[in-house]
């Protein structure tokens, strides 16, 4: 079974306040720009029931906390301070968040905790939506979690665990979620290094000929 994405399971602690101009921001919305005309970052009536897909986070200096785009801001093609929201604390084992900001998380946060808590020295995570990526996970030799699996779900978090611990990434910054469509993470020590993985990863799936593409 397949999910759409925009919305929030895990149980969200939020304290509205006022928005907050992060020095990153500026670097991060050029590469999501990029992502964006890439189709990877956006809104389309036509997929996903016409919700808003993607979405993009980095680490706070070297603390468990984190910044991420806000629930259902990925159709806007350049963000502000009022489009982002801080993480203060995540527990994926009682799927649980505590945040502020001045909009609510994106639904895929506990996910981004789990790769920021896997990894410390994990300081971007981007989750987007690329259909030819997906489709062609195993020829591209992806690292892929379960179908049955759902997204911003305590047990993605878990699959999330359980592909670092056991050396499931086969040393690839980037996985895909099955039981997510066309959900795809990747991840690194900077936005740019993230971003660059997944258009890296595009144009080796835009190269994989119609006889090459083995089924999901």
């Amino acid at each position: 079974m397949t999910e759409l994405e925009g919305v929030i399971k895990y149980r969200l602690d939020f304290q509205p306040g006022e928005p907050r101009d992060y020095p990153e921001i500026a670097e991060l919305n050029a590469w999501r720009t990029i992502l964006f005309q890439l189709g990877l970052i956006g809104q389309d009536s036509e997929r996903y029931e016409g919700l808003a897909f993607g979405n993009v986070s980095f680490r706070l200096d070297e603390t468990p906390q984190f910044v991420i785009t806000g629930s259902q801001t990925s159709g806007l093609m350049h963000l502000t301070g009022e489009h982002f929201c801080t993480i203060l604390s995540a527990d994926p084992g009682r799927n649980h968040i505590v945040a502020e900001g001045a909009i609510k998380p994106s639904s895929e946060a506990l996910t981004h905790a789990a790769v920021y808590t896997a990894n410390r020295e994990v300081n971007a995570v981007v989750h987007v939506h690329s259909p030819i990526i997906w489709q062609h996970y195993r020829s591209l030799a992806l690292p892929a979690i379960d179908s049955a699996v759902h997204y911003g779900t305590p047990a993605m978090a878990e699959a999330v665990f359980e592909l670092f611990a056991r050396n499931r990434l086969g040393g690839k910054p980037i996985f895909v979620m099955l039981g997510h469509k066309d959900g795809i993470v990747s991840f690194g020590d900077s936005i740019a290094d993230a971003s660059q993985v997944l258009i890296r990863t595009l144009t080796l799936a835009m190269q994989i000929t119609p006889s090459d593409l083995k089924t999901v």
